[in-house]
């Protein structure tokens, strides 16, 4: 992950991974079971919260926490600008009228009159420049890498009303492969959007944290959250944290999809693939993979190494 990080132009810091085994009892909020979460929810609930104490300690405006075995396209940096600038306008007043948003339905849906309202990439409204964050003011999470975005193909959670319906359509998009290779859990986009097409819209029902970023302000609020009442896998209580459900209180969370971060599946034992799950041993991956990436940065080490850009295409338009 180092290798592929400075290849790409990515500095990281670490925080350690947790046993849970080695979290004393008496280090749980109350109430919480250890029985029924298990050592592997309780080691990684630990762990990220570690990640919150150093954005607070260090007082970082913003960070971006990946899991250990992720991966992303070798443009990742030209695909986090395409997220900001969507971001903004969903995010940011319009520089014309101040008081309004591109988004009818932002800052406060209504139940009753909220309309999708779809914005496109290559025409997106002049916004008022963000004051902190290029991604726009006043988010708490940007949930850019996991496993599934139950709002983006069909949103069936019984309080979306309560979200704001804009989206960002980012048309031709050729670092998204064609929508056959796409897998999501839940909805299936092909019958909804247009071979590459990548959407950024507000996060409903999130699973797996494999990468998102937390402002100082998210940071602070996840601590707290999450010490109050520990009892889901960290992921789900994160999806909680920005639906506002389960007793949580609702915080502004953006989503993209497909993912910009996603995990690699590597070469050898499939067993190594989760600390968490139990997957049997004696499965053997012959080749690592890395979906819905198209020039994966892990697969194509040896072409950044040596200065190549013929990338391998994990993907290509028009092939099986």
């Amino acid at each position: 992950m180092l290798l592929t990080a400075d290849l790409t132009g990515i500095q990281l810091d670490w925080v350690n991974g947790v046993l849970g085994a080695d979290v004393s009892d008496k280090a749980l909020p109350f109430m919480a079971d250890r029985d029924k979460l298990g050592n592997g929810n309780i080691g990684s609930w630990r762990a990220h919260l570690n990640a919150m104490v150093t954005i607070i300690e260090q007082n970082l405006t913003s960070a971006l926490i990946m899991e250990d075995d992720i991966d992303w396209d070798v443009r990742i940096k030209s695909q986090m600008y395409d997220f900001a600038r969507s971001s903004q306008a969903l995010l940011q007043p319009l520089s014309s009228n101040p008081s309004a948003y591109a988004d009818p339905t932002f800052p406060s849906p209504s139940d009753t009159t909220a309309t999708q309202e779809n914005l496109y990439f290559d025409r997106l409204p002049s916004t008022v420049p963000p004051s902190v964050s290029p991604y726009g003011d006043g988010w708490d999470v940007l949930w850019v890498g996991h496993c599934n975005d139950g709002f983006f193909w069909g949103n069936p959670y019984p309080n979306s009303q309560h979200k704001p319906k804009g989206q960002v359509l980012h048309l031709n998009d050729r670092t998204v492969p064609e929508n056959h290779y796409i897998n999501i859990n839940r909805d299936d986009p092909r019958s909804t959007y247009p071979d590459h097409t990548r959407v950024v819209q507000h996060m409903m029902g999130g699973v797996c944290t494999f990468a998102y970023a937390v402002s100082h302000a998210g940071a602070r609020a996840i601590l707290y959250e999450m010490t109050q009442n520990f009892d889901r896998a960290f992921d789900n209580m994160l999806a909680d944290f920005c639906d506002g459900i389960h007793g949580r209180e609702y915080h502004l969370c953006l989503s993209i999809l497909p993912q910009l971060f996603v995990v690699h599946r590597a070469a050898g034992k499939v067993s190594g693939d989760s600390d968490i799950n139990n997957i049997a041993e004696g499965e053997v991956r012959e080749e690592g993979w890395s979906p819905m990436l198209r020039w994966s940065a892990r697969k194509n080490v040896k072409k950044l190494l040596r200065g190549e850009t013929d990338f391998v295409d994990q993907f290509p338009d028009g092939s099986e």
